[in-house]
């Protein structure tokens, strides 16, 4: 299922988009994160930490593949796929996060979620492309997760 396209003028739209999703997604939700270099995809990260309240700096974790924060609201886990070849990445087990294996349910954000060969059963995909100073999100993913997307960004 597919959502319209969201227009972001800005970073600081990106940012604030990802402050809303922090303040509002429940956990157990999973986010993949699809675009270019400098599309966005950390500074959204950096926006949802914030809304989940986490004061850590958030980075991302492109040596380390995942990072674990567990202050805010709910645990953030956040992947990143770049420097990962697909034979890494099949070995990688990201379900145990998304289906809330050997760690509390929270909030699963996957950088470069394209390089993912199994998806969990409820997803967002949030696809980033960068336009100039704009971003441009297009989304799909399960019907159940795009019901909340067009609730959560209706006024955004």
């Amino acid at each position: 299922m597919t959502s319209p396209t969201l227009f972001l003028a800005n970073a600081d739209a990106t940012h604030r988009l990802g402050v809303q999703l922090g303040q509002t997604l429940p956990p157990g939700t999973t986010l993949l994160l699809q675009g270019e270099l400098g599309a966005g995809k950390t500074t959204l990260v950096q926006g949802i930490g914030a809304g989940l309240g986490i004061g850590d700096r958030i980075v991302s974790p492109t040596f380390t593949l995942i990072n674990e924060y567990d202050e805010g609201r709910i645990p953030l886990y956040h992947l990143d796929l770049y420097r990962l070849d697909s034979s890494e990445v099949q070995g990688l087990q990201p379900q145990l996060y998304w289906e809330g294996w050997e760690v509390e349910p929270g909030l699963m954000v996957v950088e470069w979620a394209e390089r993912l060969r199994e998806l969990p059963d409820s997803y967002l995909t949030l696809h980033l492309l960068y336009r100039d100073e704009a971003r441009q999100v297009q989304v799909s993913g399960t019907p159940d997760l795009c019901a909340v997307w067009t609730r959560l960004t209706a006024d955004f």
